[in-house]
């Protein structure tokens, strides 16, 4: 009898969840139809944002390259103007970079000196008197010159050589947290010459008015060498379009060292070609001197007569179109 009960209870249960079900089935599905209804809006909405933000970030990225294209144009253009009177700087100029601080009127009376002082020694030497109005515009011209252009390569080598040394310092100062103000005043103050001097006219420059970048820009005006044009713009660009400072004088000075170690790369291959072409432009004048010392007689007649002179200045104008050639050769821009 308990089991028949059990049996009926359990029937009853079950028809009165079959016919709960049968009358809340309708309802159940569209709970169901609506729950993904639902899940389908979530998802558009997600995606719509995704797409949104995918589109925001591409229009950014575009609005930066743009940005960074337009300044480096505008770069260009300035760099070319700026290279235009960098190849072929007016002597003023020349002298200022080359570290020298002689006014324009003293450096032509010491022109006149030296040409004065040249020709005198060609005379005493006993030197044809046609030939010295040449010495007399070598001495005044050429000379004085030539000592320019040397104290400026040398200036230019002293610079390159510390250069990335000091793009080292400013980096760690400025991923220490220091702004970039501080870090070239630092090198201002304690980096060696002529790297202080010109990071101490970038100090000065802002003192004027003038801000970081149009500064670092005219650096190249005082030290004629790609690489200050380098770290002129690199300030520029990180100016106008942002970005990692430290990461990119980082890499400036990891490429002005892979620079500079090419460069000496390219002077140790060609070093037997120089030593040739300097051991073949001394020769003569070895010979010369030998055949001087042994039988001056034999090689008198080229400094005494209207002939020798002639060969003299023929093999001179020669041997300095050899040499050219040469140089030319053997000297490589990296």
């Amino acid at each position: 009898m308990s089991t028949s009960i059990l049996l009926l209870v359990l029937l009853a249960g079950v028809s009165a969840g079959l016919v709960a079900y049968v009358f809340l089935f309708d309802r159940i599905a569209a709970e169901k139809k609506a729950g993904r209804r639902l899940e389908t809006v979530k998802a558009a909405d997600t995606s719509r944002a995704n797409v949104k933000a995918t589109r925001d970030r591409a229009a950014e990225i575009a609005k930066r390259r743009k940005s960074v294209q337009d300044s480096l144009k505008d770069l260009e253009e300035k760099q070319k103007i700026r290279d235009a009177s960098t190849r072929k700087p007016p002597l003023k100029i020349q002298i200022r970079q080359a570290g020298m601080t002689v006014a324009m009127d003293r450096f032509y009376l010491y022109s006149v000196l030296s040409g004065l002082g040249l020709t005198l020694v060609a005379f005493i030497l006993g030197m044809p008197i046609y030939l010295l109005p040449g010495v007399l515009l070598a001495g005044a011209v050429g000379l004085p010159r030539w000592f320019v252009s040397f104290k400026r390569k040398r200036r230019v080598k002293a610079f390159l050589a510390e250069f990335p040394n000091a793009l080292d310092v400013i980096v760690r100062a400025v991923k220490s947290g220091l702004p970039l103000n501080d870090g070239i005043r630092l090198i201002a103050h304690e980096s060696r010459e002529p790297v202080k001097t010109e990071f101490r006219r970038i100090v000065e420059a802002q003192q004027l008015g003038l801000s970081v970048p149009e500064a670092a820009m005219r650096m190249g005006e005082t030290m004629p060498c790609p690489e200050a044009n380098f770290f002129g713009i690199v300030i520029q660009i990180q100016s106008q379009a942002g970005g990692n400072l430290s990461e990119a004088l980082g890499n400036l000075s990891r490429v002005l060292r892979d620079r500079k170690r090419m460069k000496d790369k390219v002077n140790a291959l060609s070093m037997e070609a120089k030593a040739s072409a300097a051991i073949i432009g001394a020769l003569p004048f070895i010979v010369a001197i030998l055949v001087y010392l042994s039988s001056p007689a034999y090689i008198m007649p080229l400094f005494t007569t209207s002939t020798g002179n002639l060969i003299l200045v023929v093999s001179g104008i020669w041997m300095s179109i050899g040499l050219f050639v040469m140089r030319s050769m053997i000297n490589f821009e990296v």
